[in-house]
């Protein structure tokens, strides 16, 4: 019997429940500093992270240390209706907004011109399928741009098989701690 995705999302949900704050941020200074070997991002320019939600891989020393490199500029998502936007991160000028999450202020960018996109996961597999919250937000961001995506996540959310339906969209790869994942096509890229 195949794993719904609802099913799925509240056994992972579970499972995040047990990781402590060390865990958390061991775990994502793993993930990022696997990120910055790869090759996709040191020829990326434009680099779209997003702020992290409590139960997610925490973002905050990788927004922060990303913005101080030369030649690279971070944008973060700012939720507009059922949409996502891809807006500049300049730090002090951040707001709350939609479901409590610190978003950039200021005037959006054009998704198109983002080369690297690092996305939050529910669920992660090794053949890049990504299980969301559920709202389809990244999956539609996704259909509109061309960046190289990656989906990022705690070790506990990587699973064997994702479920997913037509309109899900594939990542060009998948990190955690101790697991990475490139669809055949993309592993060039990413040589360090």
């Amino acid at each position: 019997m195949k794993v719904t995705k609802q099913d799925m999302r509240s056994a992972i949900r579970a499972l995040k429940r047990q990781l402590t704050a060390g865990q958390k941020e061991r775990e994502a200074a793993a993930v990022f500093g696997t990120l910055e070997q790869l090759h996709s991002f040191k020829a990326s320019q434009r680099i779209m992270l997003y702020s992290s939600l409590p139960d997610e891989l925490p973002t905050a020393a990788a927004i922060g240390r990303w913005s101080q490199m030369e030649g690279k500029t971070i944008y973060l998502p700012r939720v507009a209706g059922d949409d996502i936007e891809v807006v500049p991160y300049r730090d002090g000028h951040m707001r709350t907004g939609a479901f409590g999450i610190a978003e950039p202020d200021g005037p959006a960018a054009d998704p198109a011109g983002i080369d690297l996109m690092i996305v939050p996961a529910v669920a992660l597999d090794q053949h890049c399928q990504r299980l969301g919250r559920g709202r389809g937000y990244y999956d539609r961001l996704l259909a509109r741009c061309r960046a190289f995506t990656i989906g990022v996540a705690f070790d506990c959310q990587w699973v064997d098989e994702v479920p997913t339906d037509k309109h899900d969209a594939m990542l060009c790869g998948a990190v955690t701690a101790q697991h990475i994942a490139f669809r055949e096509s993309f592993t060039h890229h990413n040589k360090s």
